[in-house]
């Protein structure tokens, strides 16, 4: 987690206390950080503390099926993998093609290789595709689409499934009257959520923002 991107959310000193009094990032997670910040876009990857919540409400919830908008590296990958029920199967979509088995290396140590499935392309376009219905659902994909994301997945989720939206605070901007394009577009996302009688939500201020989303 970086002071630039979340100082206007939740002040470092409490950051801070917050990491140091929660489980640290397993040693696998540590090399996959390390193999990251050398390919080069950091900011991309779920940070620890992140990691860590995504970790513990996999474990509580003990999902048969994930669904993963943005693997990336395949950091929140593994951390969602943690609570995977034995047999199940997690689907991650990544839409850039550089990011193919970046993260198989990893997969393969954890050895959960043969439960994840990685599809490469436009999530919107995929997801209708996939012959599956899930537990748990992590968003971190291209912002402005949240929306049409939340509408194709909401068909494919059993009761009681829970959908994990990250960056809806967008560094604090959903606030502000003016705002950016992305900022603007979270705002319409949570709106949509709050006002949808098929969910009950709460929105989280942990990082950049986390909207946790069960399905009636």
């Amino acid at each position: 987690m970086e002071e630039r991107k979340y100082s206007k959310i939740t002040p470092k000193n409490l950051i801070d206390y917050c990491l140091a009094h929660s489980d640290g990032e397993p040693e696998l997670l540590q090399e996959l950080h390390r193999k990251t910040r050398e390919w080069g876009d950091i900011k991309m990857m779920s940070g620890v503390y992140l990691g860590r919540t995504l970790s513990l409400l996999s474990k509580i919830i003990r999902p048969q099926t994930i669904l993963e908008l943005g693997t990336f590296t395949g950091y929140g990958t593994l951390c969602l993998s943690e609570g995977l029920l034995p047999d199940g199967l997690i689907y991650t979509i990544e839409k850039n093609a550089e990011l193919a088995g970046f993260a198989d290396e990893f997969f393969e140590r954890a050895g959960i290789a043969g439960r994840v499935i990685q599809k490469i392309g436009d999530a919107a376009e995929i997801i209708p595709l996939i012959d599956a219905r899930f537990d748990l659902v992590f968003i971190d994909a291209a912002k402005r689409q949240y929306i049409k994301y939340y509408e194709a997945i909401m068909p494919k989720l059993n009761k009681g499934a829970v959908m994990l939206v990250d960056n809806v605070l967008w560094k604090g901007e959903v606030v502000e009257e003016e705002c950016d394009k992305i900022a603007d577009g979270l705002k319409k996302f949570n709106i949509h959520v709050s006002n949808d009688a098929r969910v009950q939500n709460v929105l989280l201020p942990i990082d950049d923002g986390l909207n946790m989303i069960i399905k009636n």
